[in-house]
C-alpha cells in the first residue's frame, strides 16, 4: 500500500483551491497589476495541475502539455505587461 495516490489527491485539491482563489483575484482585483499577477499565478497553477495529473495518470503526454501551458503563460504575461507599461506590444 503506497501513499502516493493520497498525496496526489491532496495536491490536486490544493492546486484547484489555489486556482479558484487566483480566479477570484483576477475578477475583483483592484488594479491592473493585481489582475496581471493573478493571471500569471493562474498559468503557473495550471502547469502544476497538468504535471500532477500526468503523474497520477502515468502519462508522458501530459508533460508536453504542461510545457506548452508554461510557454503560453510566459509569453502572454510578458506581452500584457509590455502593453500595460508602454501601450503597445511590438515596437
Amino acid at each position: 500500500m503506497t501513499i502516493l495516490p493520497y498525496a496526489l489527491g491532496i495536491g490536486l485539491i490544493a492546486i484547484t483551491l489555489s486556482m479558484f482563489l487566483c480566479l477570484i483575484r483576477l475578477i475583483i482585483g483592484p488594479s491592473v497589476i493585481d489582475r496581471l499577477l493573478a493571471l500569471d499565478t493562474l498559468f503557473l497553477n495550471a502547469t502544476c495541475l497538468v504535471v500532477v495529473l500526468g503523474i497520477y495518470w502515468v502519462s508522458n503526454n501530459m508533460f508536453e502539455g504542461a510545457l506548452l501551458v508554461a510557454m503560453l503563460g510566459f509569453v502572454s504575461t510578458a506581452a500584457l505587461a509590455r502593453y500595460f507599461t508602454t501601450g503597445h506590444v511590438i515596437d
